[in-house]
C-alpha cells in the first residue's frame, strides 16, 4: 500500500467520524430542545420523553433546521406558550452547545 492510499483512507475515516459526530450532536440538540419546549408546555416526564423523541424524528422531514423550528414553534403556540421563531432558534443554539459538551464528555 502506498503512502497516498494510506492518507486517502485516513481522510475518509476522519470524514466518516466527523459526519457521525455531527449527526449525533444534532440528534442530541433536538432532544434537548424538545425537553426545553416540553418544560414550557408543562408536560409530564412521560410526555416529555415522547415529545423529545418526536422532535428528533421531525428533523428527518427535510434538510436543515426549518422542520424542527416549525414543529417547536407550532407546538408551543398551540399549547398557549408565547414564543417566536427567534426564541426557538436561541434555544436550539444553546442546546447545540450543551449537546456537543455532553458528547465530548463521553
Amino acid at each position: 500500500m502506498t503512502t497516498f492510499e494510506d492518507r486517502e483512507r485516513a481522510f475518509e475515516t476522519k470524514f466518516a467520524r466527523d459526519e457521525d459526530f455531527a449527526f449525533r450532536v444534532t440528534a442530541r440538540r433536538n432532544r434537548l430542545a424538545g425537553q426545553w419546549a416540553a418544560a414550557h408546555m408543562k408536560l409530564t416526564p412521560e410526555e416529555t420523553d415522547s415529545y423529545a423523541k418526536g422532535v428528533v424524528q421531525a428533523d428527518f422531514e427535510e434538510a436543515g433546521d426549518e422542520d424542527v423550528v416549525r414543529k417547536l414553534v407550532g407546538d408551543l403556540l398551540g399549547a398557549g406558550v408565547e414564543t417566536d421563531e427567534a426564541a426557538v432558534r436561541r434555544a436550539l443554539d444553546e442546546a447545540a452547545v450543551e449537546a456537543r459538551r455532553q458528547l465530548m464528555d463521553q
